[in-house]
């Protein structure tokens, strides 16, 4: 059974050390992200990296973790940006609160079962027109592990084919705008899996 917030709590030092650069290394994202930040002026989001990024390129920002240790992390390296510790099934936000949202290979440990109900939970704290940019490793399994980097974990990642989370994110209420896929980068620069990017608009 998968237990993400002690799991990444858990890994968080190691996690801050091999992750929190990591965009140097991927060309696209950095794109897709700077456009993105073209189209927003401010926003909710995951890990520390990307807010950060994003924060530089003049967008007002706040990140939203499971885990307190990777919370606390992307407080101590980004002093200028709201983090906060939340449930991406029942955020701590108002309705209609934000005019985008990043999610980052945020949805890897959801289940098939509980995707279309995340995702009205996102459509609900977006703007009419608010933007979502949602990323995933492309396939068809759940992988299950009890050890990342030395650490007793319990994580089920899951895989989704592009046009699968479509069909998810139309059900929600969203419009699909565009889809990318990538091959993957170098194995130094990340796990070797295809990913799928998908912008939409509430």
């Amino acid at each position: 059974m998968c237990n993400a917030e002690a799991s990444y709590d858990a890994v968080a030092d190691e996690y801050v050390q091999r992750i929190s650069d990591e965009l140097k290394g991927k060309p696209l994202d950095c794109e897709l992200l700077d456009r993105f930040a073209a189209r927003v002026r401010d926003v909710g989001c995951g890990p520390g990296h990307v807010s950060r990024y994003l924060y530089e390129r003049g967008v007002q920002v706040c990140g939203v973790d499971l885990s307190s240790q990777m919370v606390k992390h992307a407080k101590s390296l980004n002093p200028d940006i709201e983090f906060f510790q939340g449930d991406m099934n029942s955020l701590d936000v108002p309705d209609r609160e934000y005019v985008g949202i990043i999610a980052f290979y945020s949805i890897i440990h959801i289940s098939r079962g509980q995707v279309v109900e995340i995702m009205r939970e996102f459509k609900r704290v977006l703007r009419p027109g608010g933007v979502l940019l949602l990323s995933f490793h492309i396939g068809d399994e759940v992988v299950h592990v009890d050890e990342w980097w030395g650490h007793v974990v319990s994580l089920d990642f899951t895989f989704f084919q592009s046009e699968e989370m479509v069909t998810y994110i139309e059900a929600a209420g969203f419009k699909v705008d565009e889809l990318v896929e990538r091959e993957p980068y170098a194995p130094d620069v990340e796990h070797q899996s295809r990913r799928s990017y998908i912008f939409a608009s509430a």
